[in-house]
């Protein structure tokens, strides 16, 4: 019967997608869930919500078992999984921090989580409490899976896997939708059924490097040709997210190949489109500035009404998404393998990167926990 423990578990839609996928895995058996989060309130409508959707889903004879923890190291005693979904600091200060202080010094971000200075303000901050799991980990589930979600996520994964005993590996959720939403964007739909693709990298800047249909002809040429088409204003493609995908589109045919995490993340990354003295450039690539902040402020305002979807809904059922972690647990269960992409250091998985740098590469899962592939 596995234990799950769930760091930041008031983060309660991603504890419901993740949890959720469990309850609708057979191959996880038993469940075990022991839920933590320093919001007493969040924790116990997280609670609330688990212990419906429990009620509601057909679990096949198995037991789930739900508890909530405002002790974390009770939380993770004796756990054998533990997800990591924290945000230190919240949207006040922290968010606000992060975008204001640069701001102040004419730097402009978009989300502010990844590499910059936002990133590096996150990391500095949310290091200290890993450390800390990981000294409570060592004491008290030594051999448990961190399954971390909480950006930065190179820097945190890579931290806890240079500094730390503990098994680690880092998920984010843009590598397996990447090949599909360019594939969507630009009316290529058709080509999906039985196509094959190859992604590795860092996090938020994995490479597409390899997309064929099912008889293996490669479609690069046919995308550029239509990305080509649409940044140039001669094609359009009704219905499609394109308008807001310019930036990897452009950096797609200046280097080669798509890049797994959205176009507001990406302006930020490079140094080509944020730019004070060319303003023209926001516009021209549909530039979203100050994105993250305006998505923490419309998400506080939504809780209410979103609270009483999640919390107070009897018939409340869950549908399985696309996150890895059910998926890792029930191979690591039944050692029946399955391939995700996950973040772990570089042991020569990709020569040209540092050895001592946390990659997203393909990784096999079994019982022997992760295998990544070089």
């Amino acid at each position: 019967m596995p234990r799950i423990a769930f760091m930041g578990a008031g983060s309660t839609v991603f504890a419901k997608n993740v949890l959720g996928d469990c309850m609708l895995a057979p191959e996880t058996g038993d469940l075990d869930i022991a839920l933590h989060d320093i919001d007493p309130q969040r924790l116990q409508d997280s609670l609330a919500m688990l212990q419906i959707m429990a009620r509601n889903t057909d679990l096949g004879g198995r037991r789930c078992d739900i508890a909530a923890f405002a002790d974390r190291r009770e939380a993770l005693r004796g756990a054998d999984y533990v997800v990591n979904a924290i945000q230190v600091g919240g949207y006040e200060p922290a968010t606000v921090a992060d975008f204001e202080i640069p701001k102040k010094y004419g730097l402009r971000q978009t989300i502010g989580d990844t590499l910059g200075i936002g990133g590096i303000f996150r990391a500095l901050r949310t290091i200290p409490v890993l450390e800390a799991f990981a000294r409570d980990m060592e004491a008290l589930c030594p051999r448990a899976l961190f399954i971390n979600y909480t950006n930065p996520m190179a820097m945190l994964s890579g931290f806890m896997q240079r500094y730390t005993a503990i098994q680690t590996v880092g998920l984010c959720h843009s590598v397996q939708v990447c090949a599909p939403g360019l594939l969507s964007s630009l009316g290529l739909e058709d080509r999906m059924p039985g196509y094959r693709w190859e992604i590795a990298g860092i996090n938020h800047m994995a490479w597409l490097l390899r997309i064929e249909d099912a008889a293996g002809r490669d479609l690069y040429p046919e995308i550029k040709e239509r990305a080509r088409a649409f940044l140039a204003g001669t094609r359009e493609f009704p219905g499609s997210h394109a308008h807001r995908d310019r930036v990897r589109l452009d950096l797609m045919l200046r280097l080669g190949y798509y890049i797994t995490e959205s176009s507001e993340h990406n302006a930020e990354y490079n140094p080509w489109y944020i730019k004070a003295r060319y303003p023209e450039l926001i516009d021209r690539y549909n530039i979203p500035l100050d994105e993250y902040p305006r998505r923490c402020v419309n998400q506080i305002e939504g809780w209410r009404k979103m609270r009483q979807d999640l919390v107070e809904r009897h018939d409340l059922v869950h549908h399985r998404t696309h996150e890895y972690a059910a998926f890792i647990i029930g191979a690591m269960e039944t050692d029946v393998p399955y391939r995700v992409h996950g973040n772990v250091l570089n042991r020569g998985l990709i020569p040209n990167l540092p050895s001592n740098a946390c990659v997203e590469v393909p990784c096999m899962v079994d019982r022997n926990g992760i295998n990544p592939c070089q």
